[in-house]
């Protein structure tokens, strides 16, 4: 592998206190730089990937509300409908156990 040299301006007291770190860790500094070097690199190109990828999908979405074959659906009725079949079930549910309690108490008067 070849290697470049990367010289920087920073503050004395900056660079000092990350050569005490990087002794205080047993690891050469340029091996450290090298590391925040490459995680810098994979978060940019990772964020340009999402950001491309969400530009899609906004751009999908435009494309189907601006089709005329787009079949919409009011939100509110998917929610009341939601609520009903909830609420018929747990009205079944409760049925079903008054039911059973009034079987059994027929059974124990017996």
């Amino acid at each position: 592998m070849k290697e470049a040299v990367f010289t920087l301006k920073l503050e004395a007291d900056l660079r000092d206190a990350f050569m005490a770190e990087a002794e205080a860790t047993h690891r050469p500094a340029s091996q450290i730089v090298r590391e925040f070097m490459r995680e810098f690199v994979t978060k940019q190109q990772e964020e340009r990937d999402y950001e491309a990828w969400e530009l899609a999908d906004i751009e999908r979405g435009l494309a189907e509300a601006n089709d005329p074959n787009t079949i919409w659906h009011d939100q509110e009725d998917l929610v009341k409908g939601r609520w009903r079949e909830q609420r018929e079930s747990l009205l079944a549910r409760i049925a079903a156990r008054e039911a059973a309690e009034e079987e059994a108490a027929a059974k124990s008067a017996k």
